[in-house]
């Protein structure tokens, strides 16, 4: 077991799996698909996404704060409270601004969920295996959000009412299961100002790597299905691949993980942004259908490596004080990352096809690769 609070993580991960699984297939499906038949138009419908995921990004950082000194429980039942409120106030009043309010006031609570559970999940961690707990607390929310935008979809297509309603049974359970965790609260520990100083300009020195990071996925997500046009591949050719980078990435998460814990998460971090650039510059060719399998190979392996890696340092680097702040500074930035990526994306497909799209991602997990070599670096040479 990864925690030594096994019940209590596993209702914070339902939580967050209910949680994405409404958002999701609210913003991704339910409103797209049922929007218009509720007098939404598209343009409507893109301002209260934006709203919302907006809010949520730039309220990361405070509302890590928030939860440290109201409360985890506090801020999550509000959320959810929040949410249930926007999902029911958009099937009964369908009013713009209405919806651009409570979508905005649900993102700027929904911000705390994320930092919590993963400050959580630290602080509950067993000894020698935070690095692998932050990697499944991560992970384990992926089958909520493809439920959320490639099954509530399908389902509001063919009969709406039960898409309502099972976003806002969704929802609804994901209250009472906050409701549980209300007396909930994440260990604060009382530090000196100058360690506190310290902790915070080490966080400040994680945000460039978490910015270009994420920005390298980010520039695949308006180019995918061109992408594949262009290669002339379909989804179902992807399948076999995709099983093998499933298969070891599974491994990866599990032997880098170890490695990271026992040893130190840049054993795997270093190698994970070494092969996911390898990946990305061998995507970047011309012929690339002829390595599909050595190129799920890798892809599955390096981010296996990168996540644990990634996450085991960003576990050691925050101050201990302010744990659900500082990981909301850096998800904040992740964030950024992966917003700026699409519009480098865009304009690399226009400007150079495949190989610029695949070779700037290349080019943005080698940046990350120098950038924390050299303040490994820096930290060596540094008097003590």
């Amino acid at each position: 077991m990864l925690w030594t609070r096994p019940l209590t993580m596993l209702r914070l991960l339902t939580l967050l799996l209910l949680c994405e699984l409404v958002r999701t297939g609210f913003f991704v499906s339910a409103l797209p698909v049922g929007g218009p038949a509720l007098g939404l138009g598209t343009a409507v419908i893109g301002v209260l996404t934006s709203a919302h995921y907006l809010a949520d990004a730039l309220s990361k950082g405070p509302a890590g704060l928030l939860t440290e000194r109201w409360g985890l429980g506090r801020v999550l039942l509000l959320g959810t409270v929040l949410g249930l409120l926007a999902v029911a106030g958009t099937r009964v009043l369908p009013h713009p601004a209405w919806g651009v309010l409570v979508g905005a006031a649900w993102g700027m609570t929904y911000a705390a969920l994320w930092p919590g559970v993963m400050s959580a999940s630290q602080a509950l961690s067993r000894p020698g295996r935070t690095a692998r707990a932050l990697a499944v607390s991560n992970l384990v929310v992926a089958p909520a959000i493809l439920l959320g935008a490639l099954g509530v979809g399908p389902l509001m297509k063919a009969q709406p009412q039960l898409g309502w309603t099972l976003l806002l049974g969704a929802q609804g359970v994901a209250a009472l299961l906050a409701l549980s965790l209300l007396p909930l609260r994440l260990p604060r520990h009382s530090l000196a100002v100058g360690s506190v100083w310290r902790g915070w300009s080490r966080v400040a020195a994680l945000l460039p790597a978490a910015f270009v990071q994420t920005l390298a996925p980010g520039l695949l997500v308006t180019v995918l299905y061109p992408l594949l046009g262009t290669l002339d591949l379909g989804l179902s050719q992807l399948l076999g691949p995709g099983a093998l980078a499933l298969s070891t990435f599974a491994l990866s998460l599990w032997g880098a993980g170890r490695l990271a814990d026992r040893e130190h998460p840049r054993r795997a971090l270093l190698p994970g942004l070494l092969l996911l650039a390898a990946t990305f510059g061998l995507a970047a060719m011309p012929d690339v259908q002829r390595h599909l399998w050595f190129l799920a190979l890798l892809l599955g392996t390096g981010y296996g490596a990168f996540l644990t890696g990634w996450n085991g340092l960003v576990a050691i680097t925050l101050p201990e004080g302010h744990r659900a702040a500082a990981w909301g500074t850096v998800m904040a930035v992740e964030a950024l990352g992966y917003a700026v990526g699409p519009v480098l994306g865009g304009a690399a497909w226009q400007g150079a096809g495949q190989t610029g799209v695949f070779g700037l991602g290349a080019l943005g997990f080698l940046a990350a690769l120098a950038y924390d070599l050299l303040r490994r670096e820096r930290q060596v040479a540094q008097p003590t």
